[in-house]
């Protein structure tokens, strides 16, 4: 299978083929999902189902950098993407800095900001210098301490025209990709009715394709599920289950058994 490149989503858009998109944090399962899926995400997300903390905040850009190598080296076909973290990209100049080493150390096709018209600059300078942005507009997980929360986008007054805004600031300015989260349907459809560049949604209806994390989407996480995840395993009770059958063989005496020895 052919590497897939920014040109090949632009096709998919216009030709209504929908994308196909997925976290990964390690070379391992970047493996397994490489086949299947048309872009990967080394999402800041990795410090929750990874990390073990209640946030995104927190995750270093050298972390970062760690997690996207070791998923570079799992692809050979899928586009991939990496998440810039929490005030790495506080301003123009130090979004060039730090794109420029996660560009370099990683091969990653893109780096994803969340932000929109007020990030405009720091696109327009990324992309006079050859970096491809992925803008994150909606829900931003990064202010959900500044918001207290996570709230669903598209429900206030007006804010259909904030992400209306957003959208087209970040297009002018060179992003050549979208991801919107968290909006109601009705909002994200008309975000996609101007948008120029493929729009990937989570939790935001259908856009030009789709992403979810792997460890919510293969239920692995299962401390709390979003609304609008789908799940399609039970991975969390498949592990126990089979972590509980290996513990009860060595506790038993039962592995290793000869099969499982070298005897000669």
């Amino acid at each position: 299978m052919a590497k897939i490149t920014i040109n090949d989503l632009y096709k998919m858009k216009e030709n209504g083929e929908k994308i196909v998109m997925i976290t990964a944090y390690d070379a391992l399962f970047a493996k397994l999902f490489n086949d299947q899926v048309d872009m990967v995400l080394v999402g800041d997300s990795l410090n929750m189902s990874f990390g073990g903390h209640a946030e995104t905040i927190g995750i270093s850009v050298d972390e970062m950098i760690y997690h996207a190598r070791a998923v570079r080296r799992g692809l050979t076909h899928p586009y991939l993407v990496v998440d810039m973290p929490f005030c790495s990209c506080a301003t123009p100049e130090l979004a060039l800095k730090n794109c420029a080493k996660v560009y370099e150390k990683t091969g990653c096709d893109a780096v994803k900001i969340e932000g929109g018209k007020d990030f405009a600059a720091t696109v327009k300078l990324l992309s006079k210098n050859g970096i491809a942005v992925m803008s994150h507009i909606g829900l931003r997980p990064q202010l959900s301490r500044f918001q207290g929360g996570y709230k669903v986008s598209g429900r206030e007054k007006n804010a259909l025209n904030l992400l209306l805004d957003d959208a087209k600031a970040v297009q002018n300015a060179g992003a050549v990709l979208l991801l919107l989260e968290g909006t109601i349907s009705s909002v994200a459809n008309e975000v996609m009715s101007v948008a120029n560049v493929p729009v990937i949604g989570i939790g935001a209806g259908s856009c030009d394709g789709q992403v979810l994390v792997w460890s919510d989407m293969l239920g692995f996480f299962d401390e709390f599920k979003p609304k609008f995840v789908k799940r399609y395993l039970d991975g969390a009770e498949l592990v126990r289950e089979a972590v509980k059958n290996y513990a009860n063989d060595v506790k038993k005496g039962i592995f290793p058994s000869e099969k499982f020895e070298y005897l000669k």
